[in-house]
């Protein structure tokens, strides 16, 4: 059993479809999740974070169901998200000092090398600062409580290519460390340096979960790219 595992899930809209997602994550591995626009990452990531309620499926963490034991959970998790909706007014050191109030395990050493590393200025506000030094102030609060698991839904969304390549280093010794990472992306070429696992989704339905190497293999032709399997397979499903 991986430390993650997502069975099953469900989740009906009007408009679109979660249907029958599965997938498991190794302990100390980082899994690239991968769709279009409107493929259903986000919805997944929330149905596993209980944000969204699943009609039916199962997640569960360390061996724990997540709808019971969610408080307990999400002390050992963290998850970050390119989208910021905290207080815009309040400073970085004010939304830090609330959030530091909920984890038991915060490490207030860790949060200041991580600010430092991300160029971040504690004195400012959310509204005061670019879309990619939102998404590093997110991460901030998500690497701060030793998490052992990181959720993160396009954290590199808004980096500038110095910055991206600063967070992949991060990845990789945070996996050395024992980390489990889950993240969607749509810069495949992310995944081709750092990634063990793929999770590609098309439509709500999940097309492959393996490792990387074998989803090259399985789905790729010679001397195709990941970027270049991902588009062939989306262009093939759309003729």
């Amino acid at each position: 059993m991986g430390i993650v595992e997502v069975s099953g899930l469900c989740k009906v809209y009007p408009a679109f479809q979660l249907k029958d997602v599965s997938f498991s994550l190794g302990k100390g591995q980082i899994t690239g999740f991968i769709g279009r626009n409107g493929a259903g990452k986000s919805t997944t990531i929330k149905s596993m974070l209980n944000l969204v309620h699943a009609d039916s499926g199962s997640v569960s963490f360390f061996g724990l169901p997540m709808r019971e034991n969610e408080a307990e959970i999400k002390q050992r998790i963290g998850y970050s998200t390119g989208a910021v909706s905290w207080y815009p007014r309040k400073t970085i050191r004010e939304i830090t000092e609330v959030t530091r109030s909920f984890y038991r395990s915060w490490d207030e050493e860790a949060c200041r090398s991580y600010m430092a590393l991300f160029g971040l200025d504690e004195r400012k506000k959310p509204m005061e600062l670019s879309e990619g030094m939102k998404v590093k102030c997110n991460l901030l609060l998500a690497l701060s409580h030793r998490a052992e698991v990181l959720i993160l839904d396009e954290p590199t969304s808004g980096l500038d290519p110095f910055s991206r390549d600063e967070l992949l280093e991060l990845f990789s010794t945070l996996k050395e460390r024992g980390v489990t990472i889950l993240f969607s992306t749509h810069i495949t070429s992310d995944l081709e340096r750092c990634a063990d696992s793929i999770v590609y989704i098309r439509q709500g339905r999940i097309m492959a979960a393996c490792a990387r190497e074998a989803f090259m293999e399985n789905c790729g032709r010679a001397g195709e790219t990941l970027e270049e399997i991902f588009l062939r397979q989306e262009r093939e499903a759309r003729a």
